[in-house]
């Protein structure tokens, strides 16, 4: 099986997310994409209470696509959701053709060398990196490679969407219609969350 994992907090999912998946189904010969809600993201603050509405808002946003699937892993573990640890699980769960691919943004990985068994890591996953901002620092990067990550850059224009910013809208009653699709929408509304 050719597998890509998309780990994130997911707070919530929304359109740049799955487009991210879509170009990654799309353009890659993955067998699945495999949506992985962190349940306690080591990197953030979280709240405990949004954990399963989390899991439950990627279960919708992902029913769509036969391609998509959602892993409940993490929330099976009490630990901090450290995706090294992640990878070794699904390694075995699996039966994985070469490495793991890793969806992930331009931000997240510029900071990979911080995370938890990194250098172990780079082992295990090639990364698809998105681009999260106008400009990127080549050096950086070609660093990065020097080191050992493998990646390719996703050939898709940057798309302007954050979980934060569509948390912020909701608080003041925005309209997040092009933002978030519309079963996470109606899902929000229905259990009052973000307000």
């Amino acid at each position: 099986m050719k597998l890509c994992v998309f780990q994130g907090t997911f707070n919530p999912i929304h359109n740049a997310h799955l487009k991210m998946a879509k170009y990654a189904a799309d353009n890659f010969e993955f067998d699945k994409i495999l949506f992985i809600p962190a349940y306690k993201p080591p990197h953030k603050n979280y709240d405990g209470n949004l954990s399963i509405h989390r899991l439950n808002m990627v279960r919708l946003a992902a029913a769509d696509n036969p391609k998509f699937d959602v892993s409940d892993i993490e929330y099976k573990s009490e630990n901090p959701s450290y995706t090294y640890l992640t990878i070794l699980k699904l390694q075995e769960l699996f039966p994985i053709e070469g490495k793991i691919n890793f969806i992930i943004g331009t931000d997240a990985f510029l900071k990979i060398e911080s995370w938890y068994e990194s250098k172990k890591l780079k082992n295990s996953v090639d990364f698809i990196v998105f681009v999260r901002e106008n400009k990127i620092n080549d050096i950086k990067f070609e660093e990065l490679r020097e080191k050992g990550y493998q990646f390719t850059f996703a050939n898709m224009d940057f798309c302007d969407i954050s979980s934060t910013r569509i948390r912020e809208n909701i608080k003041k009653g925005l309209d997040t219609r092009t933002l978030l699709p519309e079963k996470v929408r109606g899902y929000i509304k229905e259990n009052g969350l973000y307000k």
